[in-house]
């Protein structure tokens, strides 16, 4: 509606607002043209017509069970002068209730089961008319000299396209609607147009069912309507058939010889109204008369305005293919605009279908592919071994002094992660790092490790504090085994290893720890499963995913100790002052230079 207000070029929409009992918002966001614009919302009627004294006219979209209780209450308000209600499947009586009360208050009504009206080249109510694109091609963004009426909303648009093929368009068109007791009929809307001077030639699409033609041909006959009628009423097929149809409207349905199709168009044609011989037959008609009434001079064809430009909404014109447009972000892992959420182009049926686990949804995520099913357990083994180191290391004791400080989860967490760096959790990128560049140089174990102690610099993924060469870590022994019993090689695990031969040489607990051979054995996984290429191991490692592997798994341990300061109500932590060492500065009596200096002696 707002669309056909700004093609008719209105500077103003024929929209003044929208109640909806049901929302809570103030205003909706609308299209005007390119722009938007602002309709209120109000949550009762008497806020709304309080607010627009102006207002006449009412579209009611409400559904069939909720129509006829808004449409009585709208009929209490007396600035109401026309309702159009679309629902469909409106209970006769329902109907008829209606009627009534609309005749004794003077209201007009359209439907029920209607798409509205359309008044070209200045509003229309409801749905009629189509899409933007027909209504343009149907020239109705300006006024015409042919007026209509019809009970189907869809042969409203087939009239809409002839009218505009063969005359100089449209000037009002209503559709009342195909059930049995409509709140208006034929003859409501015939007088309207027969006393509007802007009306040069009426259009009447009937259909099989019902009497209401004969109330026009009376009006035509007592001379009350004056000007031509072009008119057929639809379901002459009727008397092809064997036995009684009801067609698709609930009025649709010929109870004698007088409803039915053949004898209404045969009436009306005896009558004086142009009637064509068969549908097919109407545009040359319409054609017909309009030329008879530009040659008496009765309608003065206008010169056609420049057709206006269509404002299309991005989402239609997107899904048409008709524009491109540079995204603001890529994805190339996941997809949840289809019916069901892709990972890496794998429905989450199947996912779960093929119980890949979470380390088969890493793969997918992390890396775009499914990876074999050894390398998927091993990713999960990763997960289980960092999970936690208890609650002395730097990132768990960060997560509980912030929990026992009363923060919520995500806080805590937080807390913990920030704390994974250099010294703290980056043993695995670093290892990776250091035992990749030793191997691809081709350095043998001992010569890597004296590069090392020249350049000063501890080796990434060897020590530990407790354990050693005698007291193995068995997390170690964990990984050590699986890696040996799966993996198709484990050439920088066997180098690793080779290495921690050389350094507890040197000292006993300079053993490669779990950092170190998870940092080794994934740098295999990559280089050997045969789901990356070089560069792509090259790729990832830089990337940091090691790290990602540690913050993954860690974030289980931490939200642990998250859970467990919870569960034990513990209250805010202040460190022991017996722990730490007050070491100030004296300040001397008397030094030099102390002129202007105030002292306090404590």
């Amino acid at each position: 509606m707002l669309d056909f207000d700004f093609i008719c070029k209105r500077t103003t929409p024929s929209v003044a607002g929208i109640i909806y009992t049901f929302g809570g918002q103030f205003v909706s966001k609308m299209y005007w043209g390119t722009s938007e614009t602002l309709l209120p919302v109000y949550q009762s009627t008497d806020k709304a017509f309080a607010k627009h004294t102006e207002v006449d006219t009412v579209v009611n979209f409400a559904s069939s069970r909720s129509v006829f209780q808004s449409t009585m209450e709208l009929m209490e308000y007396p600035q109401v002068k026309c309702i159009a209600i679309i629902a469909e499947g409106v209970p006769e009586r329902r109907a008829r209730e209606i009627l009534h009360v609309a005749q004794k208050k003077g209201i007009t009504i359209i439907g029920p089961a209607t798409v509205g009206g359309i008044k070209p080249g200045a509003f229309k109510i409801g749905n009629t008319g189509g899409m933007m694109d027909n209504i343009v091609a149907s020239k109705l963004y300006r006024p015409g000299s042919v007026a209509y009426v019809s009970k189907s909303g869809g042969m409203s648009n087939e009239l809409n396209n002839i009218v505009s093929l063969t005359t100089d368009g449209v000037y009002e068109g209503v559709a009342i609607g195909g059930d049995r007791y409509p709140g208006t009929t034929f003859i409501d809307h015939m007088l309207r147009f027969q006393d509007d001077p802007n009306a040069k030639i009426l259009l009447m699409l009937g259909e099989v069912g019902g009497v209401e033609e004969y109330r026009v041909i009376e009006a035509v006959k007592s001379g009350r309507i004056t000007k031509p009628i072009i008119a057929w009423a639809i379901g002459t097929v009727a008397s092809m058939l064997k036995t009684e149809v009801q067609f698709g409207h609930a009025g649709s349905f010929a109870n004698s010889q007088l409803e039915t199709a053949a004898m209404k168009n045969k009436q009306m044609k005896e009558a004086g109204f142009f009637v064509p011989d068969t549908f097919e037959d109407m545009p040359s008609l319409v054609a017909s008369v309009y030329q008879q009434m530009v040659k008496k001079g009765v309608v003065t064809p206008q010169r056609e305005p420049l057709v206006p430009k269509i404002p299309m909404d991005y989402s239609w014109a997107q899904e048409l293919g008709l524009i491109r447009k540079p995204t603001a972000f890529i994805s190339t892992i996941s997809d949840d605009r289809g019916q069901e959420l892709l990972y890496a182009g794998m429905p989450i049926s199947e996912v779960f279908k093929d119980n890949i686990g979470i380390g088969g949804v890493m793969s997918l995520l992390w890396f775009r592919r499914r990876l074999p099913d050894y390398a998927s357990r091993f990713l999960e083994m990763v997960l289980m071994l960092t999970a936690d180191h208890g609650p002395a290391v730097s990132g768990a004791m960060n997560t509980i002094i912030t929990t026992r400080a009363g923060k919520d989860l995500i806080s805590s967490l937080v807390a913990g992660l920030l704390t994974i760096g250099s010294r703290f959790g980056g043993a695995l990128d670093g290892a990776a790092e250091e035992f990749t560049k030793a191997y691809d140089k081709g350095l043998s174990p001992r010569d890597f490790v004296d590069t090392m102690r020249k350049e000063n610099k501890l080796i990434p993924g060897i020590g530990h504090r407790v354990k050693s060469r005698n007291n193995p870590d068995l997390r170690v022994e964990l990984v050590k085994e699986y890696v040996k019993k799966n993996f198709p090689t484990s050439k920088l695990l066997d180098y690793a290893i080779a290495v921690e031969t050389v350094t507890t040489s040197k000292k006993d607990n300079l053993i490669l720890n779990v950092d170190g051979c998870i940092a080794v054995c994934f740098v295999d996984l990559l280089r050997n499963s045969g789901a990356f290429s070089a560069e792509e191991a090259e790729d990832y490692l830089k990337m940091g995913v090691l790290n990602g592997l540690f913050v993954l798994g860690r974030s289980i341990g931490l939200i642990a100790h998250f859970l467990d300061q919870k569960r034990l109500r513990t209250g805010l932590y202040r460190h022991p002052w017996d722990d730490i060492s007050y070491l100030l500065p004296q300040l001397a009596k008397g030094n030099p230079g102390s002129e202007g200096r105030v002292e306090v002696n404590l």
